[in-house]
């Protein structure tokens, strides 16, 4: 079984639905609100555990409910925690979550025990072992580098939050999954949104292997040069907080058990799309029987 190690963040989620989202100093009233476990990287561990992965989690939480509440999901979907540090004077981290009708969100993350991951915290065998070694940006710049350096596999880093990042690390990265604003900030440009837009803009950040997530159109595939865009099926979006997650993890799950990268896209795209339609973070990350069975 293919083994993937996720370096990065463990949230809970709490998400208020709203019937838009609210302007500068604009206050709307709520009509529910749902609570969940998140965090990009626990929420891409469980999507690749789903997708038929062997998965281990890196990260802290805080000695608290919130923190326990992870362990617990992670250890329910066979999500290896025993490299995940408590940490003893940081909360876990929070997300503060608002979706409008149409399924558009806006996200506040308080990363608590995230920002206090550290290089010495990384196991160095499991990262070395790995077939697929994942990262994102919740999780300082510093340790994510060295998650890079010491992964002898595939090194896949969704650059999310935004933020320019050092030719240090981006000379590390054999996949890059950033979505059309990730994208402009890294290659410092307004963000792109036709297809030449989209490839200069891969070009001027330099990863060869590229794939940009494009929400409702699909994504964009660029290996070595050439490139494919994948539609995404039409669906009817609910909630779209952990569909980028779904994206990155069933990509990674596939690239790590030898599909092709556009193949393998092609399967993400799906799994997003399914996310969609869910409410929540974690609850609503599809498995690969839910993406095969598929039929949008």
């Amino acid at each position: 079984m293919v083994r993937i190690v996720v370096v990065g963040s463990l949230n809970y989620d709490t998400t208020t639905f709203v019937s838009h989202l609210p302007q500068p100093g604009e206050t709307v009233l709520g009509s529910r609100t749902t609570s969940d476990t998140g965090g990009k990287g626990a929420n891409q561990a469980v999507a690749a555990a789903r997708m038929g992965a062997d998965v281990a989690m890196v990260g802290r939480i805080g000695d608290d409910d919130a923190g326990r509440a992870l362990l617990e999901v992670l250890e329910r979907e066979n999500v290896d925690s025993s490299s995940i540090v408590v940490d003893a004077s940081a909360p876990t981290g929070s997300a503060f979550i608002m979706v409008d009708e149409i399924g558009e969100n806006m996200i506040v993350v308080n990363s608590g025990a995230n920002a206090t991951l550290a290089s010495t915290d990384l196991p160095l065998a499991e990262i070395g072992s790995a077939d697929v070694v994942m990262a994102q940006l919740e999780s300082p710049v510093d340790v994510v580098t060295r998650a890079a350096e010491l992964c002898r596999g595939t090194f896949m880093l969704n650059p999310a939050p935004a933020q320019p990042l050092p030719a240090a690390l981006l000379d590390l990265v054999d996949i890059l999954v950033p979505n059309r604003s990730e994208l402009g900030v890294l290659a410092d440009i307004p963000t792109p949104t036709t297809p030449d837009a989209l490839a200069r803009a891969i070009g001027l950040v330099g990863v060869a292997r590229t794939v940009v997530t494009l929400g409702g159109d699909g994504a964009f595939v660029a290996v070595d040069g050439h490139y494919t865009h994948i539609p995404a099926p039409a669906v009817g979006a609910v909630d779209p907080t952990a569909a980028g997650d779904a994206f990155c993890g069933a990509l990674a799950a596939a690239v790590g058990k030898g599909m092709g990268i556009v193949e393998a896209a092609r399967l993400a795209v799906v799994a997003g799309a399914v996310t969609v339609t869910r409410v929540g973070a974690q609850s609503a990350l599809p498995t690969l029987a839910d993406v095969e069975a598929f039929d949008g």
